[in-house]
């Protein structure tokens, strides 16, 4: 199973009509874009907004992009929290019929020891439905999961790999240490991609591949067989747009640039506002060196 998740995978966002509410035409343009280039799919992260969508959304939005989803890519969904009673009993009552994985963040604002994340972790796996990708993002979470941590974790058979957005390369050269074969060790960063697969990474977690699925499929493809000189030059033509995608925080920027690319309307939910026009022009106007395929 962990072979179906290397590769690009792309955190989908979550289209809104100007009254907030889901854009499901939007979201269907943007499943068939995606599609393009993605080898899975992953629904709920946090570039999906899922701090602001409901349950029922939540629902509703998975169970139509599984019946998009034509090219029947593996789909990898995200559900983490901070109240590990409450994850677990969330997991168990959700419709996961489509889904081959979750993706669990880190517990957030508690900020737990090492060892409370790593019991929190042992908790879900002895009860999850599905395997588990561990999610370490501290720049959101307030905590860094160790790569001690990292791999007491990678010796539960349920847990299967990790999603590293630490930006630390020197900790994911300590995870890509763990020796499990299987245990997939993920960029986070899109920005980082090839160089963590230099060092042993199986692929990413992609926020702009919501725009550039192709070329950034590419990217990953080039890096995964060892051709770093065409990886590093595709890589190369995102470092004016990647900053533009944070400056008023994710997910603005990229819905941002998918509205100027006429996939899906670049609204988001309080309290994320949605780009500044001044952002929106920057964007517009780096968005001709990614040549789009």
């Amino acid at each position: 199973m962990n072979s179906r998740f290397i590769g690009t995978g792309v955190a989908l966002v979550t289209p809104f009509k100007a009254d907030h509410s889901i854009d499901f035409e939007g979201l269907k343009n943007l499943v068939a874009h995606v599609s393009k280039g993605a080898d899975y799919l992953v629904v709920h992260g946090t570039t999906g907004e899922s701090a602001t969508t409901t349950l029922k959304e939540k629902q509703e939005i998975l169970d139509f992009i599984i019946k998009e989803n034509h090219k029947k890519l593996p789909v990898m969904v995200g559900i983490g929290g901070n109240n590990t009673t409450e994850l677990i009993s969330r997991m168990n009552s959700c419709n996961l019929k489509g889904v081959e994985a979750i993706l669990s963040v880190c517990p957030y604002y508690n900020k737990p020891s090492q060892e409370g994340i790593y019991q929190h972790y042992k908790a879900i796996a002895e009860n999850s439905p599905l395997p588990i990708m561990l999610y370490n993002v501290p720049g959101r979470t307030g905590v860094n999961m160790k790569p001690k941590t990292v791999k007491r974790l990678a010796e539960i058979e349920n847990i299967f790999g990790i999603k590293e957005a630490s930006g630390d390369i020197v900790q994911a050269l300590e995870i890509s240490k763990i020796n499990r074969k299987d245990f997939l060790l993920i960029s986070g960063d899109d920005m980082l991609t090839v160089p963590m697969i230099a060092i042993g990474g199986k692929g990413i977690i992609s926020v702009i591949g919501n725009a550039f699925p192709v070329e950034f499929g590419e990217m990953v493809n080039a890096a995964l067989k060892n051709d770093f000189v065409k990886a590093a030059e595709i890589q190369r033509s995102f470092t004016e747009i990647n900053p533009l995608l944070y400056e008023e925080s994710n997910p603005v920027g990229i819905k941002q640039t998918l509205e100027i690319l006429g996939i899906c309307k670049g609204n988001v939910r309080l309290p994320l506002a949605k780009a500044s026009e001044q952002l929106g022009s920057k964007i517009e106007k780096v968005i001709s060196s990614v040549a789009i395929k």
